[in-house]
């Protein structure tokens, strides 16, 4: 029997048009965790070209390279030149308080006032 041949996915393939990227940079900011922030924006900038990225940021591409990895840990001031040269931005939203997104899960759904947070958060999410 042949031996199967995998490789690794690489998401910056995937990542062709400017929405495809939006999109990926907010699922990863909606998540939270700033090691998948750095990371998405890493590969948004390979989809893009790390080479013409550091160019618009006047960085090192080596430098981009670590800050953008998934164990970098870029300022912010390197985030936003980053996004910048990406044609991409930040924009903040009023985050719901507990009490709040609890009421309102509880006035659509009365069964999911009984769930834990965490499940509420969720489908809260997936329903938009």
């Amino acid at each position: 029997m042949p031996r199967t041949r995998t490789t690794r996915w690489d998401p910056a393939t995937q990542l062709r048009s400017a929405a495809d990227m939006a999109a990926y940079l907010d699922a990863a900011l909606e998540d939270g965790d700033p090691a998948v922030i750095t990371a998405a924006l890493g590969d948004i900038a390979r989809a893009r070209g790390m080479s013409e990225v550091a160019l618009r940021t006047g960085l090192g591409r080596e430098s981009l390279y670590k800050a953008l990895s998934p164990h970098g840990n870029p300022g912010l001031a390197t985030v936003l030149r980053v996004l910048h040269a990406l044609g991409l931005g930040l924009h903040a939203v009023e985050s719901p308080t507990r009490h709040e997104l609890r009421r309102r899960l509880a006035a659509r759904a009365p069964v999911m006032a009984r769930t834990s947070l965490t499940r509420a958060v969720r489908a809260e999410r997936d329903a938009r």
